[in-house]
């Protein structure tokens, strides 16, 4: 009992926000704890492996309104493997958007897939502000609703939760207009560049 596997859905899982949100988790679960970066690319091998495991933790940012290329791939594999038992699915979505509720569709999907597939979905995390939320003096707001989170999933008693930065709208993009210049300038990148979409061709 407490066997849980955490998947890191992102698309750069070892060096994500996702991999800090998962760290935070791993200090509120009291049971087993295995983890998994889908950029392994050894969906097969973890997916035999997931009968195991008594919980399934998804954890992974928003993209375009849904589920990272990199997660979808790892679900297409789990598609293939047949349910004798199998663990309860949960997620942590985080998004760069102040609303957490921006990450509904994607918590959406992914409980459209378990139901097609026979899995039992249990309990989920929304973050809002995910890309700053980490490094500003809010991030108890988080690791308190983290900690519910392993909670409700220790108990077996299913919780949506949702947080975000206290902040007004105004006030959010004039902090977060602030953090991207400065994280530009440490890559040596402009504004201009910014708000280009041509970017990722421009600095390689």
């Amino acid at each position: 009992m407490g066997r849980i596997i955490i998947v890191n859905g992102s698309p750069r899982a070892p060096k994500s926000n996702s991999k800090q949100y998962a760290a935070l988790f791993k200090n509120y679960w009291q049971g087993e704890i295995s983890e998994y970066d889908v950029t392994a690319k050894k969906h097969a091998e973890i997916c035999g492996k997931l009968n195991a495991f008594d919980d399934l933790l998804l954890v992974f940012p928003l993209y375009t309104d849904g589920l990272p290329a990199t997660l979808l791939q790892f679900l297409k594999e789990l598609e293939k493997y047949p349910i004798s038992y199998n663990p309860r699915v949960h997620a942590i979505i985080n998004c760069g958007f102040m609303e957490p509720e921006q990450n509904q569709p994607a918590l959406e999907m992914i409980k459209l897939f378990c139901r097609q597939h026979g899995h039992l979905f249990g309990s989920a995390l929304c973050i809002g502000g995910g890309e700053a939320i980490l490094t500003t003096p809010f991030v108890f707001f988080v690791k308190r609703n983290v900690k519910k989170l392993a909670k409700a999933i220790w108990l077996g008693k299913p919780t949506e939760l949702r947080v975000t930065m206290p902040l007004s709208k105004k006030s959010f993009l004039k902090a977060s207009k602030k953090y991207w210049i400065r994280y530009g300038e440490k890559h040596h990148v402009d504004i201009k560049q910014m708000e280009t979409m041509k970017i990722e061709d421009e600095i390689e």
